[in-house]
Order: C-alpha cells, then sequence, then structure tokens
C-alpha cells in the first residue's frame, strides 16, 4: 500500500525522470539499471492511481513520456527487461489453443436466491452448523463478470486462468497481462507468503460497455449482449494486443489458497483488505460486516435501489460467513459452498411476441432488419422494438416472425435477443427475408468481402444523406439544436442541403421555407448552426460519420494532429500506429480522405468557418483530483457541457456516483437514486449554483449561455 509520504516521493521522482529525457538516453548500462528499476516502480504507482483509484496524477502525455523512457532504456539494454516491467503487459499472439490447468483450490458455483426468506434460511443452517445464535457476516456486490483465478508466486504474477468447470480452466496469462488492474507484481512476501492464488472477475465499466457497442455499431457488428459476454469473449481471444483494446478491468474477492497455509488472512474481510492493501482493485470500500441475517438483508436492499447508478453491472450480492474458522465446518457441496450465499437482484429480461420485421437504413448504408416487438416491461422500461443487426445474426438464432423471444435489457444499452423460446413454436412463425434492394432509393445491395452487413453504396441515397445531417447536428457531434430527423428530411426534401457544408451557408429567409418554421424558429436554427463552428476537432471527425470512427477515436485523432488536413494526409501505416486505431480503422479513414466529395464538404466547412483544428490548452487545473456527477436538468448548460467543463479544469466528470465521487451537482427534478447513493457514501451534493460559482473564475458561462442564442442549452 502506499503511504501518503512514498506517494509524495513517488509525484516528486515523477518529476525529477520526466526533466531528465536526455540524461536518462545517454546513461550507461549501470545508471540505466537503474533508471529502470525506477521507471518501473513510478509507472506501477501511475497505473494503480490511473486503473484502480480513478485518480490520476499526471497526465496521459507525461505518463506517455515515462513509458518510453522505461521501453527505449529497455531497447537498448534487453537484459534488463524484469517479467513485472509494465512493458510487458501486450505479448504477441497466441498461437493455438489455450492450456488447460488445475487451479490451487476448486472454483465452485454459490448458491444464489431471490428472496428475504431464503437468505433468513441460509442463516438459520449456518448458525445450526456452527452452533451460535449470530453470525457475522461480509456482504459485498456481485459483480457481473467472467470469473479468473490469479496465481502469484515469490511476489510475481505468474499464472492467470479462466474458472473453467471449476477444476480445470483455461491458461489465458498473456491476455490478463494486459488488464491495468492486475499488478505484474505485489508485496505477499512481506506477510509471509510465498504462493497465492487469488480468485476475481473481469468486468467492463458500464460507460466503458456503451462506448465499446456504440464503436461495434459503427462498424456494423452487432453489439455485445451485456459487460459479462463483453468480458468473457474478450479473455480468450487469441491476440493479448486485441485484448488491451477493450479496456478490461479486474475486481479480485476471494483468497482461495495460500502457502504457507499458516499465513491464510483468519477472515474473508482481512483477506480482501490485504489485496486492497497491496494495490489490488476490491470490494474493499464497498463491503459491510453484518451482525445477523436482518443487517444482511437491509445492506442488499440498500444496494438494489442504487445498483442503476454503480460504474459496473450488478446482479446481486455475495453474503459470506466471515470467520474462516467456520468454512471447516460448514463445509460444500457438489456445486457450492455452504458458507457463501448469492442473493439475487431482479432480472433485466423478458419474453415477448416477435410481430414484424422492418428494414432501416443506415447513416453509412448499412442495412438493419429491426423487430416490432408485443409491448413489454424490462427494468422499469416498455421495450417494443429490438434490432437484429444483420442476416447472420438472425440465422444463427433461427429468429422467425411470430416467435417467441427472450430480450434482455443491461447496462442501460439497447434490447437484445438473447434466445429464441423455440419450444413455443406453433408452426405459423415465417422466416425473415432480406431485402434485395435498398428501402429507401432502390438501389441493389451489395455485401462487401469480409463484412457481416448489407449496404446501399449509393452516396445520394435520401435516407443517408438525412441521417448524416441528423447526425452532424447531434449533441455528442456538432451540438445544433433543432437540427433532428424531421427537420434534417425537411432540408433534403427542399432541396436546402444535400451534404453537412450546406448547413452554413443557410439563411433564416432558407429556413422559413421548412414546414412549421416561422421567424424564430427559423433565427433560432441559423443561431445554434453559426454557433456550432467553434466545437472542436474531435466533435467535427466524429460528425462527418467516418467508419468505424466513435468518440473515443476521434478525440484520439484530434490529439494526434494540428488540424484536419494533417489527418487528411497522413499515410495509413501512421494513422495505424495511434493508439487504439489499427489497420481496419486506418483504412477506413484513408478511404474517407481519397473520396473527392468528402473534401469537398471540408472545404465546405472550412470556407464557412468552421474550426478544423485542435485546441491547444494550456493553464490551470483547479479541479484536478475532483469527480464530478450531476443530477437532474441544469439551467446553465447541458451535462455535456459541464462535464467538459470539469475536464477541461482537470476535473473527471462521471455519470455514476460512488466513493470517488467529490461533488453530486443537483439541478432541477433530481434523480433520487444519485441522491440516495450519495447521501449512503457521505458524498457532498451542492447546488447548480455553487459549481457555477467554482468555475465562473475560469469559464464565462454566462456569456457562452447568450452566444449560443435564445433557451439553448450549450
Amino acid at each position: 500500500m502506499y503511504t501518503p509520504e512514498r506517494e509524495r516521493e513517488l509525484i516528486e521522482l515523477s518529476k525529477r525522470l520526466l526533466g531528465e529525457p536526455d540524461r536518462i538516453k545517454r546513461a550507461d548500462k549501470e545508471e540505466a539499471r537503474r533508471y529502470a528499476s525506477i521507471l518501473r516502480e513510478v509507472i506501477n504507482y501511475h497505473d494503480y492511481k490511473y486503473y484502480v483509484q480513478a485518480s490520476p496524477v499526471v497526465s496521459d502525455y507525461e505518463y506517455d513520456l515515462l513509458f518510453k523512457a522505461l521501453k527505449d532504456i529497455e531497447s537498448r539494454y534487453p537484459e534488463l527487461i524484469t517479467p513485472d516491467s509494465p512493458t510487458q503487459r501486450v505479448a504477441s499472439e497466441i498461437s493455438g489453443e489455450f492450456p488447460t490447468v488445475r487451479h490451487y483450490a476448486p472454483m465452485l458455483s454459490l448458491d444464489n436466491t431471490y428472496t428475504e426468506e431464503e437468505l433468513r434460511d441460509f442463516d438459520r443452517r449456518v448458525r445450526e452448523l456452527v452452533g451460535l445464535d449470530e453470525i457475522e457476516y461480509s456482504v459485498e456486490p456481485k459483480y457481473d463478470g467472467a470469473g479468473i483465478a490469479l496465481v502469484y508466486r515469490n511476489d510475481l504474477f505468474t499464472r492467470g486462468a479462466t474458472r473453467g468447470d471449476g477444476e480445470t480452466g483455461e491458461d489465458i496469462t498473456p491476455n490478463l497481462r494486459t488488464v491495468r488492474t492486475i499488478p505484474l507484481k505485489a508485496d505477499f512476501s512481506e506477510f509471509g507468503i510465498e504462493l497465492i492464488e487469488i480468485r476475481g472477475e473481469v468486468l467492463i465499466n458500464k460507460e466503458e460497455f456503451r462506448k465499446m457497442n456504440q464503436e461495434r455499431l459503427d462498424e456494423g457488428l452487432p453489439p455485445f449482449a451485456n459487460p459479462r459476454n463483453a468480458a468473457a469473449g474478450s479473455i480468450r481471444l487469441q491476440n493479448p494486443k486485441e485484448v488491451a483494446k477493450r479496456r478490461l478491468e479486474a475486481v479480485v474477492y476471494q483468497v482461495s489458497y495460500v502457502e504457507p497455509e499458516s499465513k491464510h488472512p483468519p477472515t474473508h474481510y482481512e483477506s480482501i483488505k490485504l489485496l486492497h492493501e497491496l494495490g489490488f482493485k476490491t470490494p474493499f470500500k464497498d463491503m459491510k460486516l453484518c451482525k445477523g441475517i436482518e443487517e444482511v438483508i437491509d445492506y442488499c436492499r440498500q444496494w438494489e435501489s442504487v445498483r442503476e447508478d454503480y460504474p459496473y453491472e450488478l446482479d446481486g450480492m455475495v453474503v459470506k460467513v466471515n470467520n474462516k474458522e467456520f468454512y471447516e465446518v460448514l463445509g460444500f457441496t457438489s456445486h457450492h459452498p455452504r458458507w457463501a450465499i448469492a442473493f439475487k437482484f431482479k432480472p433485466k429480461q423478458a419474453t415477448t411476441k416477435l410481430l414484424k420485421v422492418v428494414f432501416q437504413v443506415g447513416r453509412v448504408g448499412t442495412i438493419t432488419p429491426v423487430g416490432k416487438l408485443e409491448p413489454v416491461q424490462i427494468g422499469g422500461v416498455v421495450v417494443s422494438s429490438v434490432s437484429l443487426f444483420n442476416e447472420d445474426f438472425i440465422k444463427e438464432k433461427d429468429i422467425r416472425v411470430g416467435d417467441t423471444v427472450l430480450i434482455e435489457r443491461a447496462g442501460e444499452v439497447i434490447p437484445y435477443v438473447v434466445e429464441v423460446i423455440k419450444e413455443a413454436r406453433d408452426g405459423d412463425e415465417a422466416p425473415i427475408e432480406f431485402p434485395k434492394n435498398c428501402p429507401s432509393c432502390g438501389s441493389k445491395l451489395v455485401k462487401l468481402p469480409g463484412e457481416a452487413a448489407y449496404r446501399c453504396i449509393n452516396i445520394a441515397c435520401p435516407a443517408q444523406v438525412v441521417l448524416r445531417l441528423k447526425h452532424w447536428g447531434s449533441r455528442e457531434a456538432m451540438d445544433i439544436r433543432g437540427l433532428g430527423e424531421s427537420t434534417a428530411k425537411a432540408l433534403y426534401e427542399k432541396g436546402l442541403a444535400r451534404d453537412v457544408g450546406d448547413l452554413y451557408y443557410l439563411k433564416p429567409l432558407d429556413l422559413l421555407k421548412l414546414p412549421n418554421f416561422a421567424e424564430k424558429s427559423a433565427n433560432n436554427l441559423y443561431e445554434a448552426i453559426q454557433n456550432s463552428k467553434n466545437r472542436g476537432l474531435d466533435r467535427v471527425l466524429y460528425g462527418l460519420g467516418i467508419r468505424y470512427v466513435g468518440h473515443t477515436t476521434a478525440k484520439k485523432l484530434s490529439e494526434s494532429v494540428r488540424d484536419i488536413w494533417e489527418l487528411a494526409e497522413m499515410p495509413a501505416e501512421r494513422l495505424a500506429d495511434i493508439e487504439g486505431i489499427g489497420e481496419i480503422v486506418a483504412n477506413s479513414i484513408k478511404e474517407f480522405f481519397l473520396r473527392e466529395e468528402n473534401l469537398e464538404v471540408i472545404r465546405k466547412l472550412e470556407r464557412a468557418g468552421v474550426k478544423l483544428s485542435r485546441d491547444v490548452v494550456k493553464g490551470e487545473e483547479p479541479l484536478k483530483g475532483m469527480v464530478f456527477v450531476f443530477t437532474g436538468a441544469l439551467e446553465c448548460c447541458s451535462r455535456e457541457r459541464a462535464g467538459e467543463i470539469v475536464e477541461s479544469l482537470g476535473g473527471l466528470f462521471s455519470n455514476s456516483v460512488s466513493k470517488k465521487t467529490t461533488y453530486l451537482v443537483v439541478g432541477k427534478e433530481p434523480g433520487r437514486t444519485k441522491l440516495s447513493r450519495a447521501e449512503q457514501l457521505g458524498v457532498k451534493v451542492i447546488t447548480e449554483e455553487e459549481f457555477i460559482n467554482m468555475v465562473s473564475k475560469y469559464v464565462d458561462i454566462e456569456k457562452e449561455k447568450r452566444e449560443s442564442g435564445p433557451g439553448r442549452l450549450f
């Protein structure tokens, strides 16, 4: 565990190393050995602050410089590379199948319950077996991810495996080494531990999961049904470099085996505390020691009420007898331990009937079949439509019109068909026939090699043009209020806009030609279009709708070039070298900029004064280390703009309240779950006015509001 004194030392060391790049490059072997040792420790510390605590103390750029310095030393002196070096996280491709390994202790499933009465029955059985009137339980969140077992020998991470059949699993060590919340070295020897096996779960943060699915949709791929499926599929990829791109995390929650046995922590709580102090990501801060089952039930109720605000998908709470001395008395069944049970939350699944299928044209020409359902409530939301993604997805699941289907809505993503209930078929179900021609323009559809989706490749296809205009005006892109799908369609049908560049040459008189537009609405849309000119290069790149370029990729690209023309001229090989881009995305970007019609749109934007260069931001970071969450409607601006302000001043913007949250900013009609979670965790709640006062010295919100036009949330 890093003491405050050691943290200060490591931060000072970081500054010193950043100030000595030339000296590090010129270092002889002995001096390089010393530098490498310090760099390893410093980088591991920054990984811990960033990935485990979510409170970085250096910028990404400074981190990259430190990492590059270590890589340079190791390239000059390969003999200085150590197994726990941060540079060794990503290995080359795995050849063939994963080898099978035996766990040191069986990875059994947990018995589970959905009712409080069954929890009381569990408690009664435990008390009877151990002969006590009251049991101390440890209660913690039950993460919905992929189970793993980690082995450390002599402090080094030596093996990572899947759960498998519980007795044996697949050795996926190279893939798990890429997960930044798994330390490559931990000081177990300080506690007399020579070998230890730890249980855990590989997870994907809900926000990262949302981004990942959006990127898959941009690529014409079906999204993952839930974070669990995404995590389980990711850790079994054959290329660790691809695994590293998936932004996986690991939470460890059980010490299952220790050598020597006498060093095994005596309670579950102490086990997790030990792992937490050694730098692992654990549920320690969300655990509670409960005296008796009624206290357990109360804590489970609290968590079920705030589960949606948690940054990870949870499917329940795990209740464990805290004292490990009782484990031998309580024993195991062939399936699960008798000293633990999972209290499962209400599921987010339901069955309903598929009534018909319609085919939609996307903004890049992808033809997507959409199933229309008998309306059904899932997780408090009425679902009446579900994407069926592509022909391959339909064939794989054998989906037919009239089928009864199981629908899941996990992680607040679009509903997903988990499976067809084939036992419910009565013979009236009909196969789904894919169209041969575009539903919008009638052009013949094509299916390119290596792709699952059919596409309309007519760039003038009306449906695509309308959706490109709508996408350009979306909040995540250029944020033009009033430019929704109906307005985009009217602009196209009236001949006023054939591409996004045309928008910036429209006058209020032109906009009066649109249905239901009066002088005020025309002026408002005109002002909104004009005010979007300075949104930033990343917004422009996302708004252009380049295939495979989502929010995250657009941001990475904008940080790598001075302006859009530098990006247009960049060779595909250099593009592919940008972190998180890769060959497929690089080729798509090159293809976009090679098309003359796209370059002409960019020239139109440039002539109109749309900013196509990157902002270089330098200045104070008064909110550094602070995490802000917003709830309710803000009067000053949109939540997204408030988040941008926080990040521009060095803070972090999150959608979920956690123990890391510094402030919950409350607007009009705030969400009860976020307020309840903040109260439970002791997070400070402030008003919108207090937030504005906090940032007004650095950002003129009132000026931005005035310039954004009447009634506009900039």
